[in-house]
């Protein structure tokens, strides 16, 4: 995502992923709240960045239908403990409080597949504010209100919260095909490059890219949003 313009600089989300881990939202936005931060300061008027979202698919292997949220957490990460589970739910319920993010641990787990095919069609179409208004509408759905992360009806509701016409969005989403190939050779890509973990963040700059990797906090990011604009100017 390079630019020629050297006041010019790539916030390249690698690796992004759609559901089934709770955690996974707020590592997200961690990554991309720092960018609005730096949005605010006095440092825009020297260097400008744009977010791409890059597909990635941590559980490739789930069905579209999709299986019971909470009992798919308890087999596979907690042995079928129910004392484990509310020990998990009742910490990631604080820690999304904390956040901002009112978890819910119902609902199903499914193959995000239609949704990234989604996210990148209307991200080449539309635009990166585009693309994060959906990412923003598909994770409050499925993190806070228990939709399915890729069904038709979820689709269509988060194209609707990104100002996509129906009439436009309707189509696409209802032809399973559509972008497809483009979507699995971009998740291959990732794969091919390494990426075995989200988020992956890349930020591009004038003289080098500084590449994040895993969970980080806020100000780890701003320190690598720094670095870039002092490289760049």
């Amino acid at each position: 995502m390079r630019t020629p313009d050297p006041g010019c600089a790539g916030f390249d989300v690698k690796g992004y992923h759609l559901s089934l881990d709770v955690s996974r939202k707020e590592k997200v936005r961690a990554a991309v709240r720092p960018l609005r931060r730096f949005r605010e300061s006095d440092d825009t008027g020297a260097v400008s960045f744009t977010v791409q979202y890059r597909p990635y698919q941590l559980y490739p292997e789930a069905s579209k239908e999709g299986e019971d949220k909470y009992e798919w957490y308890k087999k596979s990460r907690y042995a079928d403990s129910e004392e484990k589970m509310k020990m998990y739910t009742t910490l990631m319920s604080a820690y999304g409080v904390s956040a901002g993010i009112n978890y819910k641990f119902g609902g199903i787990v499914a193959n995000t597949m239609d949704a990234h095919r989604t996210i990148q069609h209307f991200q080449e179409e539309k635009g990166p504010e585009t693309a994060d208004k959906l990412i923003n509408s598909l994770y409050s759905q499925y993190f806070e209100n228990e939709r399915h992360p890729s069904s038709h009806e979820t689709l269509l509701r988060a194209t609707n919260d990104a100002g996509i016409p129906e009439a436009e969005a309707k189509p696409f989403i209802e032809d399973p095909d559509e972008g497809l190939m483009d979507v699995k050779m971009a998740v291959r890509e990732q794969a091919g490059n390494g990426i075995d973990s989200v988020p992956y963040v890349v930020i591009e700059g004038k003289r080098r890219d500084l590449t994040l990797v895993g969970a980080k906090e806020v100000e780890e990011y701003e320190k690598a949003l720094a670095t870039i604009v002092k490289e760049s100017k």
